[in-house]
């Protein structure tokens, strides 16, 4: 069997006095797309940081290429992280660069590259999510789902083994969100790339997921094919899948006292 690109073991991480994860443990495999699902609040972002290297756990271990993250120089991070592309929710773009100037910059700071060759590749990156057009301009001129491609660009600027995706289709149309679906589809086929993606899109994560890993107040109560998944019987996971609320009897109660105030009225 395959090394695991990211080995996820007890993780226990707390803020303050507040427990946020307790005991994940998950394998992400090599050239998959892994979706993690769960409401708000559960511990998604917290374990997508614990897996870049943005924070140390209370307690476990992260791997990443064999390597515990955690426990190694800050060289070896460094090298790890060069492996790792990151496409953040709000895209993150820099406001007085341009576009091309945005992808270019891990290039620029962490290679030794000629200027001419920088802007080719970074050139190239942008084309390849079709944004070649829009190199010149300033991301304030870019759309929502332009600014999100220019980000996946300059998080591919390096050619990363590992993409990283928090939220990529927040607040975008079905149309560009689905767009940018393919895209990230396209990434993964094309060039064996394996991704981490937090969503709350169930259109999107069950259009690009190989697997998904489902937290739920903390723990991770779930690690399934995507057909598994949406099949599944744990009440859990149907609540999430269903659209129930926590508060059911509440919300029936509103709704009662809804329709005796429409009976009273005449509406």
């Amino acid at each position: 069997m395959v090394d695991p690109i990211i080995s996820v073991r007890d993780l226990h991480v707390d803020y303050g006095d507040q427990r946020v994860l307790e005991g994940i443990n998950l394998e992400v495999r090599r050239g998959e797309v892994m979706v993690l699902l769960g409401g708000s609040g559960a511990g998604k972002s917290t374990l997508l940081r614990q897996m870049i290297g943005l924070e140390r756990p209370t307690s476990g271990q992260v791997y990443v290429q064999g390597v515990d993250i955690n426990g190694c120089s800050e060289k070896e991070l460094k090298a790890i992280r060069r492996t790792m592309g990151v496409a953040f929710q709000e895209a993150a773009l820099f406001g007085s660069l341009s576009t091309i100037e945005n992808v270019e910059m891990p290039l620029r700071e962490l290679t030794t590259l000629a200027d001419p060759v920088i802007e080719i590749m970074s050139y190239l990156k942008l084309v390849r999510v079709g944004l070649g057009e829009a190199s010149h301009l300033l991301p304030e001129d870019l759309s929502g789902g332009m600014k999100k491609r220019a980000a996946v660009a300059r998080a591919t600027a390096l050619d990363p083994e590992l993409l990283i995706f928090d939220e990529p289709s927040a607040g975008l149309d079905p149309i560009v969100a689905a767009e940018l679906d393919e895209l990230m589809l396209f990434l993964k086929h094309l060039f064996e790339m394996t991704m981490v993606v937090v969503t709350h899109e169930m259109a999107s994560a069950f259009r690009i997921a190989d697997r998904v890993a489902f937290l739920y107040q903390g723990s991770l109560i779930a690690v399934e094919s995507k057909q598994d998944f949406q099949t599944s019987t744990d009440p859990r996971i149907r609540q999430f899948l269903d659209r129930i609320p926590d508060r059911l009897s509440e919300s029936e109660t509103v709704r009662r006292h809804l329709r005796e105030l429409v009976g009273i009225t005449g509406e």
